[in-house]
């Protein structure tokens, strides 16, 4: 795990990485499948593509459902900007050029399976966060690290359930796979 920054306008990162014991096939089918994520967190609750899309292409758009128990329900449309089949996944929430987060997937096919890593960035765009912040700048330093923390556990949480699933996959066709 790595967290760099402090304060919202520092645009503070997590990073999470694993090895996984699957081909990068395999694990890119669970990665870009986001209609899998809720499934995974404990935040995101739901996710539909927009516009008649059904997969990530860069460009295409699609809305997370999420609620937590401090702040709320809430609804944010994320824009898919990088795309690289069965190496990179990422998008901006909100405005791709003033996003409230960044998020990211890279796969590396390393040591017979798959090194994945997840890493987000908070802002530079306001978010929901930024109110907390408004209301209590004093403490704006706490408010990001605790934000920081639980994305942190998030999505260490996230990256052992694609793990458990690409390592353990179901009996039957296997995802990912070639035949």
């Amino acid at each position: 795990m790595e967290w760099t920054g402090a304060r919202y306008a520092d645009v503070p990162t997590v990073e999470v990485e694993t090895w996984i014991d699957a081909s990068p096939q395999r694990v890119w089918a669970l990665v870009a499948d986001v209609g899998l994520m809720p499934s995974m967190s404990s935040e995101l609750q739901a996710v539909e593509w927009l516009d008649g899309v059904t997969g990530p292409a860069v460009g295409a758009r699609f809305v997370g459902h999420s609620e937590h128990k401090d702040l709320g329900k809430w609804s944010t449309t994320s824009h898919v900007v990088e795309l690289e089949p069965e190496r990179v996944f990422a998008w901006a929430v909100e405005n791709p050029n003033n996003p409230t987060a960044v998020w990211r997937f890279r796969l590396e096919a390393k040591d017979g399976g798959t090194k994945l890593s997840e890493w987000m960035q908070m802002g530079p765009g306001r978010s929901g966060l930024s109110l907390a912040i408004d209301r209590m700048p004093d403490k704006e330093e706490k408010i990001v690290f605790v934000r920081m923390r639980e994305f942190e556990r998030n999505i260490t949480a996230t990256l052992e359930h694609i793990k458990k699933i690409a390592e353990d996959p179901p009996a039957g066709p296997d995802i990912g796979t070639e035949s």
